[in-house]
């Protein structure tokens, strides 16, 4: 299998990966958005409310927040040596109180784990007016997307790598170009491609229909892979994590098979 790096920033990992299917390809997907582990507030404990939100609103709120996840700090509840019954290895609380008039934020969360906070702060819980107040404790839990969406550590797809041929000049190349800047651009008075561009867009299928006939894709045996992370984790840790999981599950394949 061959892998090149199309993309790569902060946020998403584009890869071109040869050699493979599409069988394999949509096995890492769900891994990486439904078995890589990442941490999520789960359970809320209200002391004061006050303000207009509902309990369940403001649970419902802080739940959905992405939380920062050291995968070398915190494990699954499930193989934590705790048992499940919660521990720092697996949990760490976070506290809030507030009072209006203000709205209160994500950063206004305190965590006993300084490295373990909502990854976007300036994000809004609720809005407090003048003699409101707010205090909570919030359980950040380590899960997985397959119960839950909030445990999801981002969106992973795949494409087959597309290949555009201008088999003759279009009539209307000016205004391809026009249209779909990032892929067509006229160069020397002639229509040519950059399928660079269309690693970002996804619109090989629209210049064909509207060049009637005069380019052509062809979709060959390599994928374009991508990992858009919300941010709990950077997309090269979701994908390194994503590879330990299949080996754990393929080790316990393998144990199934020798004990039938």
């Amino acid at each position: 299998m061959d892998i090149s790096v199309e993309h790569k920033d902060k946020h998403q990992l584009i890869l071109r990966v040869k050699g493979t299917s599409p069988t394999y390809m949509n096995t890492l997907r769900r891994v990486m958005m439904t078995e890589v582990p990442v941490l999520a507030i789960e359970d809320v404990e209200f002391r004061k409310n006050s303000g207009a939100l509902y309990d369940e609103v403001v649970a419902h709120r802080l739940g959905m927040l992405s939380i920062k996840t050291d995968l070398k700090s915190y494990g699954l509840p499930s193989k934590c040596k705790c048992k499940g019954a919660g521990c720092a290895q697996c949990q760490v609380k976070m506290t809030l109180q507030a009072t209006g008039p203000k709205t209160v934020h994500a950063d206004d969360l305190k965590s006993k784990d300084p490295k373990a906070v909502p990854v976007h702060g300036k994000t809004p819980i609720l809005k407090l007016l003048e003699g409101q107040e707010i205090e909570l404790e919030a359980t950040a839990v380590m899960g997985q997307g397959k119960e839950h969406a909030k445990w999801s550590p981002g969106l992973v797809h795949y494409k087959e790598y597309p290949h555009l041929t201008i088999k003759k000049q279009p009539e209307n190349a000016k205004e391809l170009a026009e249209r779909y800047p990032e892929v067509l651009e006229i160069k020397g008075g002639k229509l040519n491609i950059n399928e660079k561009g269309l690693v970002h867009h996804d619109v090989q299928e629209a210049i064909v229909a509207e060049s009637r006939g005069a380019i052509a894709v062809k979709y060959e045996e390599d994928y374009l892979f991508y990992v858009e992370t919300w941010e709990q984790l950077a997309p090269k840790e979701i994908i390194n994590e994503a590879f330990t999981v299949l080996d754990e599950q393929l080790d316990e394949v393998k144990a199934l098979i020798k004990e039938a």
